[in-house]
């Protein structure tokens, strides 16, 4: 039992029945295919409540007690553990309920639980009164389901067109429920459920609440009534009812009674409609064809007995309650047995087909045709539901057709009696009582039925029986598809009966004849059948018959009168005097008169209201003259309702633009409304005085609408500028002003008979204003005041009316005021949800209003822009600013809430509420008005509450797109899906325009977001939680979830995909805007798992809406995006997960629910991609998304036009373009059309007229151009968006998210996967180019990361082989920048680089190639992201740093010859062959680039230049750029950069741009250069002369030591412009030194141009020598400086240089050589000090900079001294070929090693005066020194080594001082794998540092040991001391070598020789005993020691034992 108490939360009376209707209707109206199957399981569960009709569970004891006890015991709830305790006043609620609706208690609990939780949706009504709602509601689904399951039949009809099984089932069950007494339910419940009833059992229990809460519930109640009587209806329409059920509807209609009004409501129409389908055999006559088995189907048809009961009930003499519905039956029912008679295949039923003329009599006597008139066409439902209207038709053309009899009857009577009232009248008796109108009444039925034609059926066309045969075939009717067909029989009866009944018309039924033309004409083919009647009417054929007049109805007879009338009434005018005679004169127009004249009217204009032809054709007829006949008769004096009749008729012709230009000048004329005064005239005249005077007195203003119609039409169909001229100021102003002021200002004060008029009035007024302001578009001439001459005297014109309405609109004026008054009091009206008379014009007018505002903010920009422009003393204010204002009546500023509060009523006025939407959305572009909006909307609580539930309202207002009948197919309906769909864009745009605004804005509060608090720490919860409302946010969310559940996807994208767009856009600003983004993806990420499951469904496909869909999908990348940055940054790494396995997987995968990753992911990504069955492989999302971007873009055809010029139209479409929302540019089609229009407008003469259609339709063809344009610019701009937002996607993927959730295999499959897509995809011969950006950029992105992963991968460490590690082999392969391996073994080196595989990277080469040559000339931009792309792919063939373990060299030559080529050398290989596959396109290309373009993408070009010519082995690039001449041109642009690069040397620089393209430009010449061939090249186009010439070398900055220090934080980007000029000197220094290296052949030639390089610049170079600053910058130069120097400055280079060399510039020269010699061996005593590294002063820097600084000082100072060394070692070789002649270099003092000892004063002075040459002792210092350091940096190269052998051993703190010097901040936050990584790349930094410190110090060592020998050698063996004199070869050579040292100086002192010849014995002796001393034992020990340890392996000679061993010789054997 306790299973059956257990409660349902979704309330078993509403839930699943919301379901049942869902689930049909999804079937049935959605024609969903997937539905068709649920249909059978629902009908199947639920057949029990459908048999059970609205059958509530009984109370019960047991439940009773049981939720008695609830509060205490608590109740189980289904579905969910435990139970549930309820409070008590749940339970007293419960029992009302189940009291109130006779329900069981438990029902009662679910309804109240079910109501709590919909709470949200109903904001302001409590639980109870929600669930009074849903008990309702259940009902309403119920029925409405069995509705549609009903509709949906196969039968008589109609059909849906559903699938054949869906037909069957629902055929079946419907059968099955009839069986079961569904009839009689339906009657039973419809006669029992009635609205007052059930509000007053709910009013006496307090179960009402609100106004609209009862509206709700009336209107549900209502609606279950309706959906029971049209599900009766429905089933009789598809088959027969059986004999007991048609009695039983028959005996339910004896008792129905008419409302008020006499009109039948709508339940009682639908089943007097569904008996009278009962009698229907229609369907037999149209041949349908299953026709046999319907017919037996049929009662009517087969059964006897059914004939007679029916029969004989309805012969029964008892009345029924209406006898007019009585009637009704029995005519239906004749007319049945005649037609049953009739047809051949029937049994004999003789006796009662005999009795149909009985019937039909007794039919006619209860006023049948009255009836059906007044109570059944006039019921308000009638004209709703096509197949009333046809049933009816039917009804009244069976009688016609069936039995011409009676219809003779009825006008034989009809003609008796009118003749019997001739002669009563004549007598001047009484009239008979015995008169019957049936003929009058019948065609007063015809003339109301087919008035009205909603659905376009024209039905009356069966009336029309064609005489000629049409030839347009846009008049074709229903019968005549061919056109000499014989039109049927019945057609041909009914147009006899209009024809004759024509004939000698008595006068009694003259009017109804008329009335009937009048509806019978309704109807573009009708109307002209109708017109050519009253044409032929008058014609003279017919005069023979009806004597001279010609038949009354006619045209003929019907103008003549009218100018009878007016020549009559014309001689009664008042004159001028007696014009207060204002009352009829007294032979005026009788009323019968004047009723036949409005009947007449009234047809007239029906017919040229359809009809155009017919207006033309009037109106330009000679004799008739129709409106200057009108437009007299308006001046005559005559009753105002015939007034307005004739300009209803003035306002029919007024429909064709011909008629209306000529129709104003006339209205001018004739004074209607009089515009000019004359003053002689005492008292007004026109339609203003009979407003006033009369109309005002009668309180009916029939006249002043008709004018204002009148007006309104004209307004629209042809504007007159210069109306009035001649006579007044030319314009508009007049009726304008008369609209406003006397019609539309005072419409509120007067007094109304009928209360709607009030309405009426100002509806009609201001649909004028309206459609005056929507064609007005302001012109600068508006604003000039144009003055016109009128009678002599200049006046100024009117402005155009918009300007006027405007102006009005943009101040506080009374038209204001008015309008504003009348939109508050329009909501307080719909706020009564009552209905009151006027109800739809009122609407109409708030509609109007609304539509002035709109137009206004639309307009008001370029109005008062052109206005500040103008001279005009106008004041005006933005239209927004005066919504701010204070309304009198209430005294607060609530205009904008009162606009708002439309949105309420969205669902019962959807197009106020979308007005209104447009307003907001307007006035939301300013942010100051948003935050007082926000104040006025949050102000009151109450009117919050409502303005929010009003725009949540809106946003669910489900599409009734979905919901529409086909065959209610109304096209209203569908303009109201379309108006509820644009209010919820509008919405939706006001959203993202106002969180584009500063906190607080609109958007937040609508969105639910905190405005009091910060909006940070908003708490986003489900409505109902917490008390949180239901907020547009919640809407939004819901719209987009509908349907992700499914297969399909979100519903909204398919069904309504622009909603779609914009919801996807206002989550992701949400996710993007910094204040909202943390609580919206809290809440999407725990309450929704929104991105889940949307990304799920991607990509989606809807090839008709591609914009829509590629804007979704973009910005759902794009939120995505910012998800998994956030997920990733946040450490939540199982939501990161989940969202990549989704996008990248390529394993089908159910999509799992929870959010845990669990272990079996892991091993399915490790199981990876490579080893599986690749059948089962399915594409991964992340392409499937690319795939889904269709990369192709159709164009539309050019303009072929045959009126216009198609340059001036393509001017005027460019005229047109404004930039729209989204910021694209497109062509304003309104505007284009405005203005075509307006040109054919102004053609005159009768050809513009002939052409005006091909004119028009070549405007069209052009609109169709351009809309396709603006497609085609959209498209692309959705695509671009498209593939930005994937572009980004992918990008986060491979950056932000951690790196080791993506196997590094699956990393590179994925990336390889991705490029070979998107580069097939842009190589395609359709792709757009447009797109080339985006794409060229994503190639970037991927071809980095590719690269990036590559190299990764290389390096991770594999356990070597044992035998691979041989005893010399390295351990250790370093890879670019992180660990390394050792090498592979050879097995494994086969599969390739990566493990993707070479082939792989090949087929992404070549793509990559491909795609630069597509951009052909174009596309600089575009080529820089490829190049870029490029140099990454050819990085992943670069042998990444490896450390110099000093191992290598121990492999013989030949060892290392015929080793196997490596993975690189082999991938370089194949890339330069694929590149040079290519040939000369791609150089060309790539040559152009580097030459001139963008800087970057020449610096982009030069770098990839630079890297192909450096594995170019062939030299074919080479060649190429030397051949072409682009090598001359990069080398001659030198001069260019010189003047630019000048400019950068300010202290403040202009951009460095210059900067960096000159530095790419010297590292490819340095490139190129260190090519033998390259430096060759380069020396022949002059690259050293060219930088000879440059000035900016000479411009070096001064240091300014006080401004470096003394500001607090130097610029971090911009360098000083001492770093500046370094940038822009060291590249020159090193282009000069690697042509000195490389240019072997050439030598001298290069040394010569380099000297002259330097000599040119020797200012600065002689500066940088003196190095007064000592720092890491300055010992570059110096090492750079000194490195060329000591190849160039050399005595033999002179005798080289091409100059030709006279005495004295040879003496120049010389003294620049030697000046540089004296600076550099100068420089030997600063650095080969001891103090060298004290000089150096650290500033503060961070520790590792400084570390890292230290290494560079260190290089740099060793790098100078080997360089000074190599400089003397050359100087000594050159000067001395022989040694009997050496240049000595160094005095034979050793005592500086001695000094240097002591302390030194000042560290600036140079410790040697450069005038005395520098004694040997630094020579022996320096090799100390160098040996002690060299063993300090063998140990710690050694240490170094052994650390990267096993840098995870080593300690934390040590691997965190690494890693600071690699990465000075930020190092705790990084993951240890990645200390290691930075780590490794520390250390094999310092090992690289360390091997090439160990070079330059053996190499030191060697020098000056070679140096120190021959000076010993030289002093101690050859010199002659000064007491002893040399032969002349010597003062030969002191001549030589003083010209050589010093050319300058006169003073001989400063020579070296001058120097030299003083060295004494004493010295001689000195030098040797100190040279014993220096050069000891443990020194040669130490030299030994290095050559074993370094010297041998590096360069197998024994140089320093020779050497140690020649100088021990020398001491012993000076010694000896």
């Amino acid at each position: 039992m306790a299973s059956l108490l257990a409660v349902n939360s979704a309330a078993s009376l509403w839930g699943p029945y919301k379901d049942i209707w869902q689930t049909v209707g999804n079937a049935i109206w959605r024609r969903q295919p997937e539905a068709v199957h649920l249909v059978d399981l629902v009908l199947k569960k639920h057949k029990p409540d459908f048999i059970s009709l609205f059958k509530n569970p009984a109370k019960n004891v047991q439940q009773h007690e049981k939720i008695q006890k609830a509060s205490t015991e608590g109740v189980a709830i289904q579905g969910q553990q435990g139970t549930r305790l309820l409070p008590e006043q749940l339970i007293r609620e419960a029992f009302i309920l189940s009291d109130l609706f006779d329900i069981g208690e438990l029902a009662a609990v679910e309804l109240l639980l079910a109501g709590e939780h919909q709470q949200p949706h109903f904001p302001g009504l409590t639980r109870g009164l929600v669930a009074v709602l849903l008990y309702w509601d259940g009902k309403r689904c119920i029925a409405n389901s069995l509705k549609a399951l009903i509709q949906s039949r196969r039968g008589k009809t109609w059909t849906l067109e559903l699938s054949p099984e869906l037909v069957s089932m629902t055929t079946r069950f419907t059968d099955e429920l009839m069986e079961q007494g569904l009839t009689h339910k339906i009657l039973t419940l419809v006669s029992q459920i009635d609205v007052n009833n059930e509000f007053e059992k709910l009013q006496r229990e307090r179960g009402l609440g609100s106004e609209k809460h009862r509206k709700e519930v009336s209107d549900l109640i209502k609606e279950c009534r309706q959906s029971l009587a049209e599900s009766l209806f429905s089933w009789t329409c598809q088959s027969p009812l059986s004999k007991d059920d048609t009695l039983l509807l028959i005996g339910h209609l004896e008792r129905v009674t008419v409302e008020a009004s006499g009109s039948l409501d709508s339940v009682n129409l639908a089943l007097v409609m569904a008996l009278l389908y009962c009698f229907d055999i229609s369907f037999i006559e149209q041949g349908a064809e299953d026709r046999e088995d319907i017919i037996h189907q049929l009662p009517l048809l087969t059964e006897r007995q059914y004939i007679s009961s029916i029969h004989s009930r309805l012969q029964d003499s008892q009345p029924w309650k209406l006898p007019g519905l009585q009637a009704t039956v029995r005519l239906a029912w004749a007319l049945a047995l005649r037609g049953i008679s009739q047809l051949s295949d029937v049994p004999a039923l003789a006796e009662f087909t005999e009795a149909d003329e009985a019937m039909a009599e007794l039919a006619i006597a209860d006023n049948i045709f009255l009836f059906l008139t007044e109570s059944v066409v006039g019921s308000e439902n009638f004209y709703q539901e096509e197949f009333y209207i046809r049933r009816i038709h039917n009804l009244i053309t069976d009688f016609l057709a069936l039995m011409p009899m009676k219809v003779k009857q009825l006008r034989n009577r009809a003609d008796e009696d009118a003749r019997m009232i001739h002669m009563s009248l004549h007598m001047g008796n009484d009239l008979p009582i015995s008169l019957r109108r049936d003929l009058e009444h019948l065609m007063l039925l015809v003339a109301e039925l087919y008035k009205k034609n909603p659905f376009n059926l024209e039905l009356a066309l069966e009336y029309w029986c064609p005489s000629e045969p049409l030839q347009t075939s846009t008049i074709m009717g229903s019968y005549l598809g061919v056109a000499h067909q014989r039109p049927p029989q019945r057609q041909v009866v009914l147009s006899k009966f209009v024809r004759q009944m024509g004939d000698l018309l008595p006068p009694t039924i003259y009017i109804p004849y008329l009335k009937m033309l009048q509806g019978l004409a309704s109807g573009p083919q009708c109307a002209h059948y109708c017109f050519s009647l009253l044409k032929v009417n008058g014609s003279s054929h017919a005069e023979n018959i009806q004597g001279a007049g010609g038949s009354p109805v006619s045209w003929e007879h019907f103008f003549h009168s009218l100018m009878l009338y007016h020549e009559h009434l014309r001689k009664d005018l008042p004159s001028a005097d007696s014009v207060q005679y204002r009352h009829l004169p007294l032979r005026g127009i009788t009323q019968k008169e004047q009723d036949g004249l409005i009947a007449f009217l009234q047809l007239t204009t029906t017919i040229i209201t359809w009809s155009e032809n017919a207006r033309l054709a009037l109106c330009e007829h000679p004799q008739w003259t129709p409106v200057v006949v009108v437009l007299g008769l308006l001046q005559c004096s005559i009753p105002p309702i015939l007034k307005a009749e004739l300009l209803k008729t003035l306002t029919a012709f007024g429909k064709s633009p011909e008629i209306a230009a000529s129709l104003w000048q006339s209205l001018e004329y004739t004074q209607i409304l009089q515009t000019v005064r004359i003053p002689s005239q005492r008292q007004a005249i026109g339609i203003e005085v009979e407003l006033n005077e009369i109309e005002s007195r009668c309180e009916e203003y029939p006249l002043t609408r008709a004018f204002c119609q009148l007006i309104s039409t004209l307004v629209e169909s042809s504007f007159p500028s210069n109306l009035g001229a001649g006579l007044r100021p030319p314009g508009f102003d007049p009726y304008l002003q008369f609209l406003r002021d006397s019609v539309f200002l005072r419409f509120r004060t007067r007094a109304y008979r009928r209360a709607a008029e009030k309405w009426e009035v100002a509806e009609v007024v201001l649909e004028v204003f309206y459609k005056l302001l929507r064609d007005y578009e302001p012109q600068l001439e508006d604003f000039v005041d144009q003055f016109v001459e009128l009678r002599g005297e200049e006046i100024i014109a009117y402005k155009p009316p918009g300007f006027s309405l405007m102006y009005h609109l943009l101040n506080e004026s009374p038209m204001l005021e008015l309008s504003l008054s009348l939109l508050e009091e329009g909501v307080k009206q719909l706020d009564t949800y009552a209905p009151f008379p006027g109800k739809k014009h009122l609407e109409k007018a708030v509609q109007h209003c609304l539509a002035l505002l709109n137009l206004t903010l639309q307009k008001e920009n370029l109005f008062m822009d052109l206005l500040r422009e103008s001279q005009l003393a106008l004041i005006v204010t933005p239209l927004e600013q005066l919504l701010q204002g204070i309304n009198p009546r209430t005294k607060k500023a609530d205009n904008v809430v009162n606009i708002a509060r439309y949105l309420y009523h969205g669902n019962s006025n959807p197009e106020l509420a979308f007005e209104s939407a447009k307003i907001l959305c307007c006035i939301s572009c300013n942010s100051n008005i948003q935050i007082k909006l926000v104040g006025d909307f949050t102000h009151d609580q109450s009117v919050s509450q409502k303005l929010m539930a009003g725009f949540v309202e809106c946003l669910d207002s489900e599409d009734a797109e979905e919901f529409i009948n086909p065959e209610e197919e109304l096209e209203p309906d569908k303009k109201l899906a379309r108006i509820r769909h644009e209010t919820r864009i509008h919405i939706l745009n006001l959203l993202i325009t106002s969180l584009e605004r500063n906190p607080p804005n609109l958007a937040l509060y609508l969105l639910g977001f905190e405005l009091k608090k910060p909006v940070s720490t908003t708490n986003l919860q489900d409505p109902g939680v917490l008390g949180c409302p239901r907020t547009c946010l919640h809407a939004i969310l819901n719209i987009l979830e509908k349907g992700t559940e499914g297969r399909t996807g979100p519903i909204a994208v398919r069904e309504s995909p622009q909603l779609a767009e914009l919801c996807y856009q206002v989550i992701y600003q949400l996710c993007a805007c910094s204040d909202t983004s943390g609580p919206t993806m809290r809440y999407l990420r725990t309450s929704q798992d929104f991105l889940f499951s949307q990304l799920q469904h991607l990509p989606f496909s809807n090839r008709e809406y591609e914009i829509s869909m590629l804007n979704q999908m973009s910005w759902l990348m794009k939120t995505a995006s910012i998800e998994l940055r956030v997920t990733s940054l946040n450490r939540q790494r199982s939501h990161t997960q989940r969202l990549l396995h989704l996008l990248l997987d390529d394993m089908p995968v159910k999509p799992y629910s929870d959010g845990e990753g669990g272990i079996e992911d892991e091993n399915r990504s490790v199981s990876g991609f490579l080893h599986f069955d690749t059948a089962t492989k399915v594409r991964r999302k992340i392409l499937s998304i690319l795939d889904s971007i269709d990369f192709s873009q159709e164009i539309p055809e050019p303009l072929q036009l045959d009126f216009f010029d198609r340059a001036q139209i393509e001017q005027v479409i460019a005229n047109c373009e404004h930039k729209n929302l989204r910021g694209q540019t497109v062509c304003n089609v309104k505007l284009l059309h405005r203005v075509l229009v307006a040109e054919v407008n102004a053609l005159q003469g009768m050809a513009a007229i002939g052409q005006r259609p091909l004119l028009m339709e070549e405007i069209s063809t052009i609109l169709q151009y351009v809309v396709g344009r603006n497609k085609l610019l959209q498209c692309l701009h959705a695509k671009r968006h498209a593939l930005e937002s994937w572009r980004q996607l992918v990008e986060i993927i491979l950056t932000a998210c951690p790196q080791d959730l993506i196997q590094a295999e699956d990393r590179q499959l994925i990336i390889r996967d991705l490029l070979q897509d998107v580069h097939d995809k842009m190589l395609d011969d359709d792709a757009a180019q447009e797109l080339m950006p985006v794409v060229a950029g994503a190639v970037f992105t991927l071809t980095a990361h590719l690269s990036q992963s590559v190299r990764t991968e290389q390096k991770q460490p594999q356990p070597p082989p044992l035998t691979a590690a041989g005893p010399g082999e390295s351990q250790f392969v370093l890879m670019l920048d992180s660990s390394f391996t050792s090498p592979p073994a050879p097995e494994c080196m086969t599969v390739g680089f990566a493990s993707i595989g070479d082939s792989s990277l090949h087929i992404i080469l070549k793509k990559l190639l491909d795609f630069i040559l597509k951009t052909g000339g174009g596309f600089q931009r575009v080529r820089t992201h490829l190049y870029g792309s490029l140099l990454y792919y050819l990085q992943m063939a670069q042998r990444p740093d490896e450390p110099d373990t000093l191992e290598a060299a121990k492999k013989t030559m030949w060892e290392r010859l015929t080793a196997p080529e490596d993975a690189f050398s082999k991938l370089q290989r194949e890339n330069i062959a694929i590149i040079e596959s290519y040939g000369a396109a791609l150089m060309e290309v790539v040559c152009r680039d580097a030459c001139d373009g963008h800087e970057i993408g020449r610096m982009l070009a030069l770098a990839l230049l630079d890297r192909i010519v450096s594995v170019d082995k062939q030299q074919q690039w080479l060649l190429y750029l030397s051949n072409s001449g682009y090598l001359k041109v990069l080398v001659d642009s030198l001069a260019e950069d010189d003047l630019t690069l000048q400019s950068l040397l300010t202290p403040q620089p202009p951009l460095l741009k210059a900067l960096y393209t000159y530095e790419s430009k010297m590292a490819f010449l340095t490139r190129v250069a260190k090519i033998q061939q390259g430096a060759l090249e380069l020396l022949k186009s002059g690259v050293i002369v060219r930088l000879a010439q440059c000035q900016v070398y000479d411009m070096r900055p001064e240091i300014d030591h006080q401004g470096l220090f003394g500001m607090r934080d130097p610029p971090v980007f911009i360098p000083a412009p001492v770093d500046r000029y370094r940038q822009i000197l060291l590249p020159a220094l090193q282009l000069c030194q690697v042509i000195l290296t490389s240019s072997m052949a050439q030598h001298l030639q290069a040394a010569g141009q380099v000297l002259q390089f330097l000599i040119s610049h020797s200012d600065t170079i002689q500066a940088i020598l003196r190095c007064q600053d000592v720092s890491a910058g300055s010992l570059q130069e110096l090492a750079l400086l000194t490195g060329i120097i000591s190849k160039a400055a050399l005595p033999g280079v002179l005798s080289e240089l091409d100059v030709d060399v006279t005495e004295g510039s040879l003496m120049e020269l010389q003294g620049h050589i030697g000046r540089f010699q004296r600076q550099c061996l100068g420089l030997l005593s600063r650095f080969g000090g001891s103090d060298r590294l004290r000089q150096f002063k650290f500033q503060d820097g961070v520790e590792g900079d400084r570390m890292n600084k230290r290494d560079e000082i260190e290089l740099a100072m060793q790098q100078i001294c080997a360089n000074v060394m190599e400089y003397c070692q050359s100087l000594m070789l050159q000067s001395s070929p022989t040694f009997q002649h050496a240049v000595c270099l160094f005095t034979p003092s050793l005592s500086e090693t001695i000094n240097r000892e002591g302390p030194r004063q000042d560290t600036q002075a140079p410790v040697v005066p450069y005038w005395r040459l520098p004694g040997l002792g630094i020579i022996v210092y320096l090799l100390k020194q160098s040996a002690n350091d060299f063993f300090t940096y063998y140990d710690s190269h050694r240490q170094n080594v052994n650390k990267l052998q096993n840098v995870e051993q080593l300690p934390p703190d040590e691997i965190k001082e690494l890693c600071q010097s690699v990465m000075p901040a930020g190092v705790d936050k990084i993951s240890t794998s990645q200390k290691y990584i930075l780590a490794r790349r520390r250390l094999v930094k310092l090992i690289n540092n360390r091997a090439k410190l160990l070079s330059l110090c053996s190499y030191i060592i060697e020098t000056c040991l070679f140096i120190f020998w021959r000076h010993l050698e030289y002093y101690l063996l050859r010199c002659t001391p000064t007491d002893s004199q040399d032969s002349l070869l010597a003062s030969r050579a002191a001549f030589k070598s003083r010209r050589l040292q010093d050319a300058f100086t006169s003073d001989t002192n400063l020579d070296f020789r001058s120097g030299l010849t003083r060295v004494s014995q004493h010295d001689i002796e000195q030098l040797q005993i100190e040279a014993i001393n220096a050069f000891g034992e443990s020194l040669q020990k130490k030299l030994l020691d290095i050559e074993g340890l370094y010297s041998k392996v590096r360069s197998r000679y024994c140089f320093i034992q020779a050497l140690v061993r020649r100088i021990r010789g020398l001491l012993r054997l000076s010694r000896g």
